[in-house]
């Protein structure tokens, strides 16, 4: 049978919805109708999308992939369909916490210089892969672990830094250990970091407070309620007035990688990442 867009977005709905009954409300359709639809998709792939075990439904590993395929379909057509985008196409970077630091700049004059034809634009986004998986953005700059279904390469690993309050005696310290942080909370953005309390020994396990956002992050530091865990490149593009950061040492740094979806939703992405390569080796 031939596959189509209603099957991607039916499988879509499914996946958000976690209930056949409530996506099948959603688009308006039956509930048998809609278990047929997603049964001819999982026939097609020869693959098992959902798990239908449990009264919530739940993605298989290999329904965990097929959603950014799906979604990244979808998207391109959407894009493809938009007339106001008829003409200008340019290649969307998605970033949540700091971009590339300081070579952020760097990057975005060595992208003109090599393609004056394409934009570059640089999208802030306030999830995990600052859109990507939604078909907002091309590619992604990301710290810490990729989602599965996304293509990636490392670009460098990143230092990191402690964040404490600027009056707390740490921020005169040269440098800080995590033993040096175990006995303060640690301040965990939930949403977006790439720092959870498993970054300490079991024994010496801080306790933790949690935030949804880099902002939030950033207040809950400078009022003395904790102290954060970020990389090095975080400074250069947030300052914060009673935020100080000091080099954390005797742990690993971050790795800083490019994603993006399989297949590309843009062509230029290759480029994009012979560009940011070039970029972060330069002495």
């Amino acid at each position: 049978m031939t596959i189509e867009l209603r099957h991607l977005r039916c499988f879509l709905a499914i996946a958000e919805d976690g209930s056949i009954t409530r996506a099948a409300a959603r688009l308006h359709l039956g509930q048998p109708a809609l278990s047929r639809t997603l049964r001819q998709l999982e026939q097609h792939l020869g693959l098992r999308l959902i798990d239908r075990s449990t009264h919530h439904l739940e993605l298989t590993a290999a329904g965990l992939a097929f959603r950014a395929r799906a979604r990244t379909a979808l998207a391109a057509v959407d894009d493809a369909l938009d007339p106001s985008r008829l003409g200008v196409w340019p290649l969307r970077l998605g970033w949540v916490w700091s971009a590339l630091g300081d070579r952020t700049a760097a990057l975005l004059q060595r992208w003109r210089e090599a393609h004056p034809d394409v934009g570059l634009e640089l999208v802030r986004g306030t999830d995990r892969t600052a859109g990507l998986e939604e078909g907002r953005v091309d590619a992604v700059l990301l710290r810490g672990a990729v989602p599965p279904g996304l293509q990636s390469a490392l670009l460098h690993v990143e230092p990191r830094l402690a964040a404490v309050p600027a009056g707390d005696p740490l921020a005169r310290r040269r440098d800080v250990t995590l033993a040096d942080l175990a006995d303060h909370p640690v301040v965990v953005d939930r949403a977006t970091g790439t720092t959870t309390a498993a970054l300490w020994p079991p024994r010496q396990r801080p306790d933790t407070v949690v935030v949804t956002s880099l902002d939030e992050w950033l207040i809950t530091i400078a009022d003395g309620r904790g102290v954060g865990v970020t990389a090095a490149a975080t400074p250069e593009l947030h300052p914060f007035p009673g935020v100080a950061y000091v080099p954390l040492v005797g742990v690993a740094g971050i790795p800083v990688q490019l994603a993006w979806t399989d297949p590309p939703t843009h062509p230029g992405v290759p480029d994009l990442l012979a560009v940011a390569r070039a970029v972060v080796s330069r002495p």
